[in-house]
């Protein structure tokens, strides 16, 4: 019988989570979904990105991904190894005063996400337009790895994604 991998297990406890904040609770609205196999490296990405439904400013994505190596990890059971997949979270906002609001995002997301992650911030414009505001993409990396003992976590871990939503769209 078909034993599916933790990679393909998390997935579904994701989407299902994430959609019933759409479907049921109507507190997000889903904008985007992305489900890859690459062929050519054989990984897997999950990908849903949305915001809150009555602050479209800031859009959250949810990315859980595994590698080759996970998955040969965990076939063969290979010991000493951290099975599981990479999650991380992508944030996407306009900000106007960089030094200041860069400063605060950083502050809230190590608050809210007291654990061991990375958080970058990169800044972008389009040339040619004359502007004052700046794309920021904030992305929080987790360090550890996350596999089916982490499911019960998965709603907390969304409680803590709307809030973060609600932080960023305050600042």
């Amino acid at each position: 019988m078909y034993d599916p991998t933790v990679f393909e297990n998390l997935k579904v406890a994701f989407e299902n989570k994430i959609y019933d904040l759409d479907t049921i609770e109507r507190e997000i609205a889903i904008s985007n979904r992305s489900d890859l196999m690459d062929f050519a490296t054989l990984t897997r990405k999950l990908s849903i990105q949305f915001n809150l439904l009555h602050q479209k400013d800031v859009a959250a994505e949810v990315v859980l991904t595994a590698s080759l190596q996970d998955l040969a990890d965990e076939i063969l059971e290979t010991p000493g190894k951290d099975l599981g997949c990479s999650l991380s979270l992508r944030f996407t906002k306009s900000v106007q005063h960089v030094d200041g609001q860069c400063k605060q995002i950083e502050e809230a997301l190590n608050v809210i996400w007291e654990n061991d992650i990375n958080i970058s911030q990169t800044l972008s414009f389009k040339y040619g337009e004359e502007s004052s505001n700046y794309r920021n993409m904030i992305e929080v990396k987790f360090n550890t790895k996350i596999n089916e003992e982490n499911m019960q976590e998965i709603p907390d871990f969304l409680h803590s994604v709307l809030l973060t939503l609600g932080v960023l769209n305050s600042i």
